[in-house]
């Protein structure tokens, strides 16, 4: 029978017994198969589906604790004006990293066409990727429907 995490803590209480990179987008999840980095396989099955951080931890049912790392993944390092480059990436409710010289997010040829056009220097890179969180200052932004009038214009 294959080990399952029913539960997940802010950071490990303990010895961590494994590790699991996962991509910012493989950190959205709920009910999933993984592999840690050591190849032994786990299920995760979670009440609901929630944003998984780097540095958190899986408690498995017999008590081992599996160490969220953040993958490398390809991503687009961007330096020009960063208030008008964040606002049109918020705009377009990308995830996006905020270091104090440059803004991080994920590589695409549609987002690298739209900050270039805005002037933006953008250089591929490879690495872990830990955006902004909502507007809370925690969890992921997970954007809105636009289909219907929600109080509030993009204009």
């Amino acid at each position: 029978m294959m080990a399952r995490a029913l539960t997940i803590h802010d950071h490990a209480h303990g010895p961590v017994a494994d590790r699991v990179s996962l991509t910012y987008d493989a950190r959205l999840l709920r009910r999933k198969r993984l592999l840690t980095d050591s190849g032994a396989p786990f299920l995760v099955d979670l009440p609901r589906t929630i944003s998984v951080d780097a540095g958190q931890v899986f408690v498995l049912e017999d008590g081992r604790q599996i160490a969220v790392v953040a993958a490398h993944e390809a991503l687009m390092r961007v330096t020009g004006d960063l208030v008008r480059l964040a606002w049109h990436i918020g705009n377009r409710h990308a995830p996006c990293a905020i270091l104090p010289d440059a803004l991080v997010v994920q590589r695409g040829k549609v987002m690298r066409a739209m900050l270039e056009q805005l002037g933006a220097s953008v250089t591929d890179m490879d690495g872990p990727f830990t955006p902004e969180g909502g507007a809370y200052g925690h969890g992921r932004t997970l954007g809105h429907d636009h289909g219907h009038d929600h109080g509030h214009s993009h204009g």
